[in-house]
């Protein structure tokens, strides 16, 4: 049977030029050929990633948070281990590690899967791991009207892995704490309790 044709590509946009542009002269300023057969079509690879990479620009939290009400669940929701990857804003790096999410509910709550995008709505932009960890806190108080929320984030970096001070085995651990989980020690030792192992891997 003849093989069926490929369908054409999209023509490329004034916007996708100019960033397979950029990645060309980049190629140019650190002394490499991009005629050269294994860079021919890197731009246009690199521009398809980035667009993916960051696509957490074009998300809206308030959009990915759809709640319904459920007024018989009252105790602590926990999303845990959900896994990242994200661009530290410093060095244009990768970092990536794992998120452990809880909130208590007031009256409406939202499916898993949600609080997953949600994490993926910040992480896939340029950050920096406080603030991010931060973001996601504030979102779900906000959307949720929650009672309280935990989040806490684990992550290796690699402008201290790959360059810099180069320690291989070190990582970074922050956390946000809101409403009731600030105020009562024994919900944060509860959610620590359910997270342990988790965060550290042990």
């Amino acid at each position: 049977m003849p093989k069926k044709a490929a369908s054409p590509r999209p023509a490329a946009s004034g916007r996708d030029k100019q960033m397979e542009q950029l990645v060309s002269s980049f190629f140019q300023l650190i002394g490499e050929d991009g005629s050269r057969e294994g860079l021919v079509e890197t731009p246009a690879r690199v521009r398809l990633a980035v667009e993916e990479i960051f696509s957490g620009y074009r998300q809206d939290p308030k959009k990915i948070l759809k709640t319904f009400t459920e007024d018989v669940c009252k105790e602590m929701v926990i999303l845990k281990d959900c896994e990242f990857y994200s661009t530290c804003e410093h060095h244009l790096f990768p970092f990536f590690g794992r998120i452990s999410v809880a909130y208590l509910p007031n009256r409406r709550i939202v499916g898993i899967s949600k609080l997953a995008r949600l994490v993926d709505c910040f992480a896939r932009r340029l950050q920096i791991q406080e603030r991010m960890t931060a973001q996601i806190a504030d979102a779900i108080m906000d959307v949720l009207d929650a009672r309280g929320v935990y989040v806490m984030c684990e992550a290796t970096h690699f402008c201290m892995t790959s360059r810099g001070i180069r320690k291989q085995n070190a990582s970074m651990v922050t956390s946000a704490i809101r409403g009731e989980f600030e105020k009562k020690e024994s919900l944060r030792l509860e959610f620590l309790a359910a997270v342990t192992g988790s965060i550290s891997g042990k």
